[in-house]
């Protein structure tokens, strides 16, 4: 069965993106270091420190399919067909565009909920890891028991107000384990497993 992970750079305060949806300096670790990271799903590359691009190899090696909301696909326009993982994408909508961009990412549009999402990835994912990218379908694995790592790229700055990752959970304290640290140049990663209650 396939691990579910939760993966998103984050303000102190706790939001990863700003009121609209810009990123801004939740991403400056991507550009500040002296190692080349070329992703596997299109051409170019981030340029990290040696800590952080561990820390996306090991993200990449254990992704197997990824799961996000329509509200990210929109925003990112489909990756323009191409997402940088360069694995499966699942995409959580109430209904399917009629067309989506062409490149070599397969997407999948599921209209059956988060659930059936989850449980067709980790199908695709094998012994991998799925990977969920989306607040909202993080927030509703998390109410569902379905999420078993959070991990959190987080970056030192305060947006003081934006889109929260974890702003509309159902049920709450959620208890995680200690956690792994990495620590980048302008962002520390940080490994949580949750600790099941349900």
């Amino acid at each position: 069965m396939s691990t579910v992970i939760a993966d998103m750079s984050m303000s102190l305060d706790g939001f990863i993106a700003d009121p609209d949806d810009a990123v801004g300096p939740l991403f400056d670790w991507f550009e500040n270091g002296p190692v080349a990271f070329e992703w596997p799903g299109i051409e170019g590359a981030a340029h990290v420190t040696e800590a952080s691009a561990g820390h996306l190899r090991r993200i990449l090696v254990e992704v197997g399919a990824l799961v996000c909301g329509r509200r990210l696909y929109d925003h990112t326009n489909g990756w323009n067909g191409s997402h940088p993982a360069g694995v499966l994408v699942f995409v959580v909508s109430h209904t399917a565009p009629d067309t989506s961009p062409q490149g070599t990412t397969p997407l999948t549009f599921v209209t059956d909920g988060v659930e059936s999402a989850i449980a067709r990835a980790g199908e695709v994912a094998g012994d991998r890891a799925v990977v969920v990218a989306s607040a909202s379908i993080a927030q509703q694995c998390l109410d569902l028991g379905l999420l078993d790592v959070i991990q959190v790229s987080l970056a030192p700055v305060l947006l003081g107000e934006g889109i929260p990752w974890f702003g509309n959970l159902r049920h709450h304290p959620v208890m995680l384990e200690n956690p792994e640290v990495i620590q980048g140049d302008r962002v520390t990663h940080l490994y949580y497993r949750v600790i099941k209650s349900r």
